[in-house]
C-alpha cells in the first residue's frame, strides 16, 4: 500500500494568494514593497470597496503602483504602497505624478497599519469642513441691553 502524503500547510496565506503571485511575476526585486502593495490591495478592494483595483510594475522605479477607483466610473488614482522604512525622494513623486492621476501615496507600518496620503501636483484649496464648525477660542457676544436710569 503507497502512502500518501497531504501537502505540507503554508505558515503564510499571503504567499498563496493569486494577487500576491501576480506581484512577484512584476519582477519587482523588493519584497518589502511587494508584500507593502498586498496590504494595500487588500485594503482597498476589502475593507474600502474600491473598484477595478490592479498592480502594475514602474520599471523606472522599481515599485509595484497600484490603480484603482474609490467609485463606479470614478476617477483613477494611482496609489503608490511603501514600507516606512523605504525613502521617498521628488523624484519618485514626480514620476508618479507625472502619469496623469490623482496619486495617493500609503504608507505601511510593520504591524500592518496603513496611512493614506494624498499628493498632489501643486498646492490644492482645501474642502471646507463638514458640518457646523465654530472657533473654539471665540466667545458668543451678545448685545447688552442699555438700562433707562
Amino acid at each position: 500500500m503507497a502512502e500518501t502524503t497531504a501537502p505540507a500547510p503554508v505558515d503564510n496565506w499571503i504567499l498563496l494568494h493569486p494577487m500576491y503571485r501576480k506581484m512577484e511575476s512584476l519582477g519587482v526585486e523588493d519584497s518589502a514593497q511587494i508584500h507593502a502593495a498586498f496590504l494595500v490591495y487588500m485594503d482597498l478592494t476589502e475593507v474600502r470597496h474600491w473598484k477595478e483595483v490592479s498592480c502594475l510594475k514602474s520599471s523606472d522605479l522599481q515599485v509595484v503602483l497600484l490603480e484603482a477607483s474609490e467609485k463606479e466610473e470614478g476617477p483613477i488614482h494611482t496609489v503608490l504602497p511603501l514600507s516606512v522604512h523605504q525613502t521617498i525622494s521628488h523624484k519618485i513623486i514626480r514620476s508618479v505624478l507625472d502619469r496623469g492621476f490623482p496619486m495617493l501615496l500609503c504608507a505601511v507600518a510593520s504591524d500592518s497599519t496603513l496611512v493614506y496620503q494624498r499628493i498632489t501636483n501643486g498646492l490644492v484649496t482645501p474642502e471646507p469642513p463638514v458640518g457646523h464648525f465654530q472657533d473654539v477660542g471665540q466667545r458668543q457676544h451678545r448685545k447688552r441691553r442699555h438700562q433707562p436710569q
